[in-house]
């Protein structure tokens, strides 16, 4: 009888405890082809962002993570701000995005020294509307290429955090994203 005790407790009450929460998986799967869900966000640089807006300038692409500070997380950052010229060599905006507070986003870009903007989606409903939240309550570690007519033109599902910012630009190549004009 002990056993079935220390059972439940241990395995049965945290199974029951999530399904409780309302923490549901989405069942949203944007692709290639798909509209572009539009949304405003505050930025780890006191500013804010309308999808809608950055896509008079040009193609967008979205590198959501998991959470600020975790390793995967810290290594994709370090990628970004390291080999970000490789990505600025298109007209393109580029943000990483995450549940994690303002605060937390702002923390998470100085001390990494992030010469981009991390963008917070505190109430996840942009995450939702993504299809990126996971069970958890933390986003897929997934990268939206978003095309000037607010297309989705490729969605990365498979990124890999060490060579994030190679892999943005290798797509944005095979994307035919317009480049910037050398001087």
């Amino acid at each position: 009888m002990k056993f079935w005790r220390t059972f439940s407790l241990v395995v049965i009450a945290p199974v029951l405890a999530l399904i409780a929460s309302g923490e549901e998986t989405e069942t949203v799967e944007l692709n290639a082809g798909d509209e572009a869900p539009d949304f405003t966000l505050p930025g780890s640089d006191d500013e804010e962002y309308k999808l809608s807006d950055l896509l008079k300038d040009g193609p967008v692409v979205l590198a959501w993570f998991p959470r600020a500070d975790t390793p995967g997380c810290t290594a994709q950052c370090k990628s970004i701000t390291k080999n970000g010229d490789l990505i600025r060599k298109f007209k393109v905006n580029y943000f990483m995005i995450s549940v994690d507070s303002e605060d937390d986003n702002q923390a998470f870009a100085e001390k990494y020294g992030a010469d981009f903007t991390i963008l917070s989606d505190e109430t996840k409903e942009v995450a939702k509307a993504y299809g990126v939240l996971s069970n958890r309550g933390y986003p897929k570690r997934h990268t939206f290429y978003i095309g000037k007519d607010g297309k989705i033109l490729k969605v990365d599902r498979n990124v890999s955090v060490d060579t994030s910012a190679e892999d943005m630009a290798k797509y944005l190549e095979e994307l035919k994203v317009e480049k910037v004009e050398e001087t």
